[in-house]
């Protein structure tokens, strides 16, 4: 199992809130811990802000002293080429490995892009992807991003 390859993930529950979002991104800015991809989902009550960065550890160290209950998570940053049908062949292999993806959101990192893939079983979607052809970021890789 490959669960080595993961990166984590730092995740916050927001209440929606005004200046919510705003406090914990200025947070992390004076922690200097640079967020290279972000997604944002969020109901009229509460939001999920999930994001990679720079420094997960260091991200979830600093929203805690500053009372902000933040976790970890381990994900998959799947390299997807800038090729026509790329993620759709990189999916068809994960689907027919009868994993399931629970959500997805991508950022550009450099020449290619990543997919970032939350799983129950992350291990076993790196052997997928790998054993298919497909490539995943390393942590520091994907906590760098264009680089």
């Amino acid at each position: 199992m490959s669960i080595n390859n993961t990166i984590q993930q730092l995740s916050v529950f927001l209440e929606n809130t005004e200046g919510r979002l705003d406090e914990v991104l200025d947070i992390l800015a004076k922690n200097d811990v640079n967020i290279v991809a972000l997604s944002l989902a969020d109901t009229s009550d509460y939001g999920m802000l999930r994001m990679i960065v720079s420094e997960p550890q260091k991200g979830r160290a600093a929203l805690k002293d500053a009372g902000i209950t933040a976790m970890l998570t381990d994900v998959v940053a799947l390299r997807v080429p800038h090729a026509t049908g790329s993620l759709s062949k990189a999916m068809h292999q994960i689907v027919e490995g009868d994993v399931n993806i629970e959500y997805m959101y991508a950022f550009a990192n450099g020449t290619d892009a990543a997919a970032v893939l939350k799983s129950d079983d992350p291990g076993r979607v790196i052997d997928i992807l790998k054993g298919s052809g497909f490539d995943v970021y390393s942590a520091d890789e994907a906590y760098r991003a264009n680089r």
